[in-house]
């Protein structure tokens, strides 16, 4: 649970930053952000569910790179006014996969994966 709280809680605001920072990604409203952001979050729990044991973490991780750049880029088409670009998709992503890294290290370490299964 608390695995899945922190999601929802980094995926938005690293959305956020990214939107911020990066001119190749566009988000039309904080709201467009906070929907991406929680879509990615409930995306990446499921699939640390299915996957994540001692074993897979970098499998794991490379999952969860392709699957965020595959909802970023979806929701640039499905929200209205939002704009991605390959680069700023990729370097989203990019950030995205550097905080699930530690996430998925601290699951780990602490034996949560099993409790999650």
């Amino acid at each position: 649970m608390t695995d899945w709280i922190l999601k929802l809680i980094i995926c938005p605001i690293v959305i956020l930053l990214s939107d911020f920072m990066f001119s190749d990604l566009s988000y039309p409203s904080p709201y467009s952000v906070v929907l991406t952001g929680a879509i990615l979050a409930l995306a990446n729990h499921f699939m640390e569910v299915a996957m994540l044991r001692p074993g897979t973490f970098w499998i794991s991780n490379m999952m969860d790179f392709l699957t965020s750049v595959t909802i970023i880029s979806v929701s640039s088409w499905m929200i209205p006014g939002a704009r991605a670009a390959l680069p700023g998709i990729l370097l989203t992503a990019f950030l995205l996969t550097v905080t699930e890294y530690f996430q998925h290290l601290w699951l780990l370490r602490s034996d949560k994966t099993e409790k999650m299964a």
